[in-house]
């Protein structure tokens, strides 16, 4: 991942990374692996994960409907 500083405004370019970074689930996935995660514990969040996005994507898709 590259960022650029444009004018030397480090602010801005600091905020664009953390912004792409929350993007990509990087601070989610630091604050899970914090502490260890049963594997019955890791099983049942990711399946309600995955119906969240699914959840989602239903109502992404009736808008377009």
């Amino acid at each position: 991942m590259e960022i650029t500083v444009i004018d030397g405004n480090v602010e801005k370019a600091i905020k664009v990374l953390k912004r792409k970074l929350q993007q990509e689930g990087l601070f989610r996935e630091m604050k899970q692996r914090k502490f260890y995660e049963k594997p019955s514990v890791k099983k049942k969040r990711k399946e309600k994960e995955a119906q969240r996005r699914l959840r989602k994507k239903m109502r992404a898709m009736k808008r377009f409907s």
